[in-house]
């Protein structure tokens, strides 16, 4: 190793924020000693773009090397972290949601949100997208929601506190998991930010009943929650069940309803003969009684003459 390496090697540093007694920020890159000091005050809290030109081409070369280390040490960290937050999900659950990465990308992952008994997103089912960035648990990730809820818009990135809308107020303490109880207890609200939509409790209720079949669409749901999938196929063979047992009940109170009909209109024809019949006697039994009293005064008119002396 030359004596430039050794000064190199010996004088690199890593520095995340601030000034230390070695150097400054520069991009989060290495960066030897004895270039450090060839730099003013002003250079130093330069960005690196900005200073590059003052440097040589075998020194730039170095710090390119060293900023492309550093983004691979960046990415092993964040695929180190996702993957010890995704072995606490699986281990202990937060309850209401699920979450997992993209079998192709670590660093994008799908989640789902349950409604919520007591509101109007109870029986729901929300799929949405969390993608990290590779600089993550420094940086905040994108949040978006993929099924219709009422609440947010669909495919549109969500302002959160804890989402890259707000890098300034992120927390690298902050999980998976406390970013999706944040937003689940967000949603539940109806306090407006970036990214929200304002509806009706019925359109909630509505959105919230067809989420479900909505989700089961998608091929990545299908593929990241067979367990929703399956849920849904429950759903369907409930309900068709449902249907055919209500169907000859239908058919029985049809039919009752038939009968029923039949003989109430059996009921009306006989009262109409009856009344038809009353009628018909009562034409008929006038002109009798008439023609009695007719007879009987003919009678007595003839009998006078006779009864005369």
């Amino acid at each position: 190793m030359s004596k430039e390496d050794n000064e190199f090697e010996g004088g690199r540093v890593w520095v995340v924020e601030g000034v230390n007694k070695l150097g400054v920020r520069c991009g989060c890159v290495f960066l030897p000693i004895h270039i450090l000091n060839r730099f003013s005050d002003s250079q130093r809290a330069s960005p690196t773009a900005t200073v590059k030109g003052d440097l040589k081409n075998k020194e730039l070369l170095a710090i390119e090397s060293s900023a492309d280390y550093l983004r691979g040490m960046a990415d092993k960290a964040c695929i180190k972290r996702l993957q010890k937050e995704y072995r606490a999900l699986c281990k202990e659950p937060v309850s209401h949601i699920v979450a997992r990465p993209a079998p192709s990308d670590i660093l994008e992952w799908h989640y789902v949100l349950e409604g919520s008994e007591g509101t109007p997103f109870a029986g729901g089912f929300y799929h949405g997208k969390i993608k990290f960035p590779p600089e993550y648990p420094f940086k905040p990730p994108g949040i978006s929601m993929i099924t219709p809820n009422g609440r947010f818009m669909t495919q549109k990135k969500i302002c959160l506190s804890m989402s890259d809308f707000h890098p300034e107020s992120w927390n690298p303490m902050w999980s998976v998991s406390s970013i999706l109880t944040g937003l689940l207890s967000f949603m539940m609200d109806n306090s407006p930010t970036t990214g929200s939509v304002n509806t009706t409790a019925a359109e909630k209720e509505r959105l919230a009943k067809a989420s479900l079949a909505f989700n089961c669409k998608n091929p990545t749901f299908r593929k990241l929650f067979p367990e929703y999938v399956e849920k849904y196929n429950q759903q369907q063979k409930s309900e068709q069940l449902v249907a055919e047992e209500t169907s000859p009940k239908t058919s029985e109170v049809g039919e009752g309803r038939h009968l029923m009909e039949k003989v109430k209109s059996a009921e009306e024809n006989i009262n109409k003969a009856d009344r038809e019949d009353m009628k018909r006697n009562r034409k008929q039994s006038f002109p009798t009684w008439m023609m009695l009293l007719l007879f009987s005064i003919f009678g007595v008119v003839m009998a006078l003459p006779l009864l005369q002396p």
